[in-house]
C-alpha cells in the first residue's frame, strides 16, 4: 500500500526547490501560456501526476513561480534602496531594472512587468495574481515618490501617483526592450532619457 502511495506521489529524490526554480525560469522565458506542462515536465524529468502532486494545478505552479521570482527581485533590489536622495534611489532602482532584465539570456525582460498579460481561459488566476503584483509594485514606487516630495526633494506641485506610473510603464517598456534582444548599456541609456522628467532639483 505504502510503494503504491509513493508511485502516485512525488519520487523519493524529487527536489522541490530545485523544481521551482526550473518552473520559474520556464515560466519567466515563455510567458505562462507559452509554458505548456510537457515543457514542465520535461525540464523538471517528472510525469504530469507527479507535478500535479507536488504542485497542484499549473495555475497554482505559476503562482508560486511568481512569488519566487517576486523574492529574488527584492532581494535584488534592497541593496539599491538606501540613504541617498529620492532621485539616486530611483535612478538605482531603474539602472538595477536594466541590469536584472538583461543577466542572463535564460531569462530576459521581467516575469512581474510581462507574464501572463495575454492568457487563455485557465489562466484568469494568474493574471490575476500578476496585476495585483504589480499594483503593489506601482504602489511602492508611488510611496518612495511621496516620501521624496514630503521632504522636500520634489516640487510640492509633483503629481507623485502621476509620476510612479510614468516610471513603471518605463520598466515595463524595459522588459519588452530586453526581450526584444536589447543590450544593458542600451537600457542603461534610456534610463538617463526617462530620468530627464524628474521634476525639480536632482
Amino acid at each position: 500500500m505504502s510503494e503504491i502511495k509513493r508511485k502516485r506521489g512525488r519520487p523519493a529524490t524529487f527536489d522541490r526547490a530545485a523544481a521551482l526554480e526550473t518552473a520559474t525560469r520556464l515560466f519567466w522565458q515563455h510567458g505562462y501560456d507559452g509554458t505548456s506542462i510537457s515543457m514542465l515536465t520535461d525540464a523538471l524529468g517528472v510525469t504530469p501526476p507527479t507535478l500535479y502532486t507536488a504542485f497542484g494545478s499549473k495555475e497554482q505552479l505559476y503562482c508560486k513561480a511568481l512569488e519566487s521570482y517576486r523574492d529574488m527581485t527584492q532581494r535584488n533590489q534592497a541593496g539599491l534602496v538606501s540613504a541617498h536622495s529620492t532621485y539616486e534611489t530611483v535612478r538605482a532602482l531603474l539602472r538595477g531594472s536594466a541590469m536584472g532584465f538583461t543577466a542572463s539570456d535564460d531569462g530576459r525582460g521581467c516575469m512581474l512587468m510581462v507574464g501572463a498579460i495575454q492568457h487563455g481561459p485557465d489562466g484568469d488566476g494568474a493574471a490575476k495574481l500578476t496585476k495585483a503584483a504589480r499594483v503593489e509594485v506601482a504602489s511602492q514606487f508611488e510611496a518612495l515618490l511621496a516620501a521624496g516630495k514630503a521632504n522636500g526633494e520634489l516640487p510640492p506641485s509633483t503629481d507623485v501617483s502621476l509620476l510612479a506610473k510614468f516610471y513603471v510603464s518605463f520598466v515595463q517598456g524595459m522588459a519588452v526592450q530586453a526581450i526584444d534582444g536589447a543590450s544593458r548599456d542600451e537600457l542603461e541609456a534610456l534610463v538617463e532619457v526617462a530620468l530627464t522628467a524628474w521634476p525639480g532639483q536632482r
